[in-house]
């Protein structure tokens, strides 16, 4: 027998499993999850809706939250939109209203530089034609408000971090953090790259720095091309820059640079990042130094980037693995949010029966490894149309480190390679 000590904190004493059954008198399998950010809540939800019994402990759902303020909105693919959709209707309804819709507008990539088009895709078109929701943004303290109250509280304990579990042949036990133990049939840890979970279940690994540092902001600034562009990707030599429209005539932004990790400078917290930003892009198109000077120095935040090594299983016995836990992608247009939903799908459509095997549900759970491939060792997935309509994701670091080794930026931008860099981004295009 396996054994991995976990402890989680807060919350009652939980039932034995062959206490909970369910009301025919057979027993209902029941999912614990640790982590109560977006995947481990919308797994929730889809498992409750199956008649699964469900327990989702965070160790502090203010900060979940919280991520709001310091990331910005999220985006929200149709194919997201449409898995929300398939697992809460009216969940769903109340997500699609509070966002801003930019599938409709024009987005893609160009050159950070002289500011020119590399590539445009359509976002609009393909959803129409599956009949599925327009992507869009959402405020993310919203998502998580709305996903918080359709869980319910009787699901979600507060308060609750797990830090250890131990598995045996008929159960898993997680504990709390002041030692309060819940027993349960499966245990998902989707408690982010951070993640306890992963850590008791393969090992302590430490997260790699990824060689990029982030700087996001968000600015009531209104550009002229407001209401017709979504989102711009702009590239360059080992940086980026992502400006989006998120409603409310406000405009989020996010520039990547490659360099050193900021944590453990000694710089102030609050002062110079608009400075050092504009040294990194001050040589670049009007949009992006416009939306940094239009930004206050207090809304502008930082953060380094972490990965870690792709591993070739997601979980072992009863125990499995859940978005960035067990794949962490890089914060672009909110491709982890999208795919740890999008990893539910095979739950919401294998799984019919409340008492459904351990052994099938765990299948549905992992089933997604095949999907997402090796690309995740570079914080990259290409989603094969197997779903009803695929997130776009995208490592843009991989093009900006390709134009850095074949040096092909000018003064002027990409200048006549510019038809280099857009046979790179094709093989990201051709969904």
């Amino acid at each position: 027998m396996r054994c991995y000590f976990v402890s989680c904190e807060g919350g009652k004493y939980g039932l034995k499993s062959e206490e909970r059954s369910g009301s025919e008198g057979r027993k209902r399998l029941r999912i614990l999850i640790a982590g109560g950010g977006i995947g481990g809540l919308v797994l929730a939800l889809a498992a409750k809706h199956k008649g699964f019994e469900v327990m989702v402990f965070e160790k502090d759902l203010s900060a979940v939250r919280g991520e709001g303020r310091e990331r910005g909105p999220i985006q929200l693919s149709s194919s997201a939109l449409s898995v929300l959709q398939a697992i809460d209707e009216t969940a769903a309804k109340e997500i699609i209203k509070a966002g801003q819709i930019t599938g409709n507008r024009i987005n893609g990539f160009a050159d950070g530089i002289s500011g020119e088009w590399f590539t445009k895709f359509d976002l609009f078109a393909p959803a129409v034609m599956r009949r599925l929701p327009i992507t869009q943004v959402i405020c993310r303290m919203t998502l998580q408000e709305i996903l918080v109250n359709a869980v319910g509280s009787e699901v979600l304990r507060n308060k609750s971090k797990v830090v250890d579990f131990m598995e045996g042949p008929n159960k898993v036990t997680v504990t709390l953090e002041d030692g309060q133990q819940y027993d349960g049939d499966i245990l998902v840890g989707a408690d982010g790259i951070w993640s306890t979970v992963r850590s008791k279940l393969f090992g302590a690994q430490e997260a790699k720095y990824s060689g990029y540092t982030c700087y996001s902001g968000v600015t009531n600034f209104v550009p002229p091309y407001i209401d017709t562009v979504g989102y711009r990707v702009f590239l360059g030599l080992n940086q980026y820059f992502v400006a989006l429209y998120v409603g409310n005539e406000k405009m989020q932004w996010y520039a990547f640079h490659k360099g050193r990790p900021q944590r453990n400078t000694t710089d102030p917290p609050s002062c110079g990042k608009k400075k050092r930003l504009l040294e990194l892009f001050g040589n670049w198109c009007n949009e992006v130094i416009t939306l940094i000077m239009e930004t206050p120095e207090h809304m502008v935040l930082q953060r380094d980037i972490y990965d870690r090594d792709m591993i070739s299983c997601w979980g072992i016995g009863r125990v499995t693995l859940l978005g960035d836990a067990a794949h962490p992608m890089l914060p672009n247009l909110g491709q982890g949010g999208c795919m740890a939903i999008e990893s539910i799908w095979d739950v919401v459509s294998g799984s019919r029966r409340q008492n459904s095997h351990v052994a099938s549900i765990l299948t549905f759970l992992r089933h997604r490894l095949f999907l997402v491939g090796p690309e995740c060792s570079h914080l990259c997935d290409m989603t094969p149309m197997l779903r009803p309509s695929p997130t776009f994701h995208v490592d843009y670091t991989l093009i900006t480190s390709l134009a850095a080794k074949s040096d092909l930026q000018t003064k002027d931008g990409f200048g006549p390679n510019s038809a280099i860099i857009k046979l790179q981004l094709g093989k990201y295009l051709a969904l």
